[in-house]
């Protein structure tokens, strides 16, 4: 669904500019269904391109400026770089740089025929205007080594260990070529059998101490991988703590679950691959002195091979990438619709969709056995050609020591010194390719955790935010208007004049999609990038006191905020800590006067365990009513300045309602509440009513006045608050 911005970085790199991803996206209104080409126009002309959205035909493409945006199989967007008589390049952001016959480009690119029946197909043309130029490129960050190296800083006294680990196995290793020599030269040439016993007893001790100090090596590496998963993985979730909680609507959750395992290959990297990299560079410098003091001839042949093994894996690294992350996607759709299947069984079952959810899956699980067919395919023709070149590299070898064994160069006991060094040099090799191969997968995860850790905070670091509320706790909305990210979309918020006065309860009723939850979102600081003015502590609309709403810190102003949202969430926990979810040390006091507000602690109370009944995930095994009492008990517990109820008791029966609602009038005392509802119940005694028709105040006002007006109001209490006529 990043096709879009992807596409636009990638044109404006190749006119020497770089924008990061993130920057791009936000101003193409990107979202979990992915950019419109109108988005995708619009943001360019920002950034300083002419565009132009055509519908042409093959022959006309080659008339255009490249590289132009081609809207490709009807969802999806490429860049085109170049097209000839029989063939176009096309940069897909799925798939790398592809070369494609006529036939296929037109198969993917031909959406409808013009009057003549030639195929055509949309496209966005660019062309860099004066602007583009004077804009100032943004800075390229890179998640660089050294940056991610600091990491292992923090367990250096262990790091520390496992090198003088590697340093006394290599050496023990170092004496075993000399040892077998012995044993050939000295002990079966002069038949002494008592010398080769004690050789042998030598190995023998050699062997059990590289034994014990791999062991120490092993648990010392696990201590240092375990110290690195911690410190990764928390500063990640730090990093999404901090992002705006819009992140969380526009992005999947298998994506993000995805770059947890991104996380875990940098970890792999750093405490395997590379640690044991660096050891056997040492280990090769050593034993091609070995092989060099017993042939020079024999090194330079090791040597060639080698590079031959080395440019051979290299062809394989792009295709390897590609497939990275090709599996990346897939495994994120993968995630989600696994996720899907468990959390939406029950609706699934009883809308006897299994069949379809079910197609679905294994749709995706046929997609994920083709890439793992096309990425063994890779790896066999990969290890096929590397048996080759070490085979060759092997018969080379075996011959020019037999040769110089013939002719008296070498001993019986050098040559199999020798057959034991080379096999000790082929370890390093190995692992200098997997060192490759490991480093390209790690560079990849950084790249898409870059995407994350670039991100700005929700808190500006350099900007001081007020954490203290003004006298007047009132708030103002001064012409605000707020619309979804996405070109084109209509504002769901429209010239918003709105006072909500301290201490009051202000209801706020309308139709389904007049911008009620949108409003309350607003409040809670969810979404930042609205038009006009929010004021905390001004007396009046369109006054310019008080503080401005971006002005205030969003943590600080959640902690002085309360919320019931329509899509609460259930925590895997006990219900003392589902109420009482920030406090370290519950007051059971406050826990039960929430409860009993909530008109929910006689039903705790009958459970076995009270209010340690641990309850499953989203609320299982308790029903919607009861799980909306615990969220209200949730939001009193805080007992907060502000509260916002987003349809809080509309699942409710009548009675509960009215307990509830006696109780929370008691303790609205003294506190701003917003309250939006479709119950008459509920909003009737409110001290304010607002009515939204449409993203705009309709009418406001009481109860009484708004009901002798016979307005919007009225239609809407007839029809749905359930007043009758």
């Amino acid at each position: 669904m990043d096709c879009g911005p992807t596409c636009l970085k990638m044109v404006a790199k190749a006119h020497g500019k770089y924008f990061s991803a993130d920057s791009l996206r936000q101003m193409t209104g990107f979202s979990k269904s992915g950019v419109s080409l109108l988005g995708i126009s619009n943001t360019a002309e920002k950034i300083g391109f002419r565009t132009r959205g055509v519908k042409i035909s093959k022959e006309q493409l080659k008339e255009v400026a490249l590289p132009a945006i081609l809207h490709w199989d009807q969802n999806h967007f490429v860049v085109l770089t170049s097209i000839k008589k029989k063939e176009a390049e096309i940069a897909d952001p799925d798939k790398g740089i592809l070369t494609l016959k006529n036939s296929e480009f037109l198969k993917h690119w031909a959406s409808s025929k013009n009057e003549n029946g030639t195929d055509t197909g949309i496209a966005l043309l660019l062309e860099p205007t004066p602007l583009f130029y004077e804009k100032e490129s943004q800075q390229e960050k890179k998640l660089s080594w050294s940056l991610v190296s600091q990491y292992l800083l923090s367990a250096r006294w262990q790091i520390t260990q496992v090198f003088i680990a590697l340093l006394v196995t290599s050496l023990l290793s170092l004496i075993f070529p000399f040892l077998t020599q012995s044993i050939v030269d000295t002990g079966i040439n002069t038949q002494n059998l008592h010398y080769v016993v004690i050789v042998l007893l030598a190995q023998t001790m050699l062997t059990f101490s590289q034994t014990v100090v791999s062991f120490i090596r092993s648990r010392l590496l696990l201590r240092v991988s375990n110290i690195l998963n911690i410190q990764i993985l928390s500063d990640f979730w730090i990093k999404l703590t901090r992002l705006p909680i819009s992140y969380f609507d526009i992005h999947h959750t298998g994506d993000t679950l995805q770059r947890i395992g991104d996380h875990r290959q940098i970890q792999n990297f750093l405490t395997g691959t590379a640690l044991n990299t660096i050891f056997s560079f040492f280990n090769f410098i050593v034993y091609a002195i070995v092989l060099v003091i017993y042939s020079a001839e024999l090194f330079y042949v090791f040597c060639a091979g080698s590079i031959i093994y080395f440019a051979w894996v290299q062809i394989f690294l792009r295709v390897r990438r590609k497939i990275n992350y090709e599996t990346f996607h897939l495994s994120a759709r993968e995630n989600n619709t696994t996720l899907q299947l468990i959390q939406g069984m029950q609706e699934i079952r009883l809308n006897n969709a299994e069949k379809q959810k079910r197609w679905e899956w294994e749709n995706i699980q046929a997609n994920v056995f083709k890439l793992g067919f096309k990425s063994l395919n890779f790896s066999q023709i990969q290890q096929a050609g590397a048996t080759f070149i070490n085979s060759m590299q092997g018969i080379f070898i075996s011959f020019i020591v037999a040769k110089l064994v013939i002719d008296g160069q070498l001993s019986l006991g050098a040559m199999l010194a020798i057959q034991y060094v080379i096999g000790q040099l082929s370890g390093p090799i190995q692992q200098w390719v997997g060192f490759v191969q490991n480093a390209q997968d790690a560079r990849i995860s950084m790249e898409r955790l870059n995407e994350i850790h670039q991100m700005e905070d929700e808190e500006n670091a350099e900007k001081n935010y007020v954490t203290q509320l003004p006298e007047n706790r009132s708030i103002v909305f001064n012409n605000v208007s707020f619309t979804y990210p996405g070109i084109g979309n209509d504002p769901v918020l429209e010239n918003i004049n709105l006072l909500i006065p301290e201490n009051k309860i202000t209801a706020i009723v309308g139709a389904s999609g007049s911008g009620k939850t949108t409003l309350i979102k607003l409040l809670l600081k969810v979404y930042e990038q609205y038009e006009g003015e929010l004021r905390i502590g001004a007396p009046q609309l369109q006054s310019k006191d008080g503080i401005k709403f971006t002005h205030i810190s969003p943590s600080y102003w959640r902690n002085v905020c309360g919320a019931v949202l329509q899509d609460g969430y259930i925590f895997n926990d006990s219900i003392a800590r589902n109420i009482a979810v920030a406090d370290e040390t519950i007051d059971y006091n406050r826990l039960i006067k929430s409860c009993k507000i909530a008109n929910i602690h006689a039903f705790i109370e009958q459970l076995p365990n009270g209010y340690y009944t641990k309850l499953g995930a989203e609320g299982t095994g308790i029903s919607q009513g009861q799980k909306q009492r615990i969220l209200i008990a949730r939001a009193v517990y805080k007992n907060p300045e502000y509260l916002y109820f987003d349809e809080a008791t509309n699942s409710l029966d009548a009675n509960n309602e009215k307990d509830i609602v006696e109780n929370l009038e008691r303790f609205f005392k003294g506190k701003t509440v917003v309250v939006v509802a479709h119950r008459l119940s509920t909003v009737k005694n409110a001290d304010k009513i607002v009515v939204l028709d449409g993203g705009r105040i309709a009418e406001e006002g009481t109860h009484d006045s708004l009901t002798a007006l016979r307005g919007k109001y009225y239609e809407l209490v007839k029809n749905q608050l359930e007043l009758g006529n």
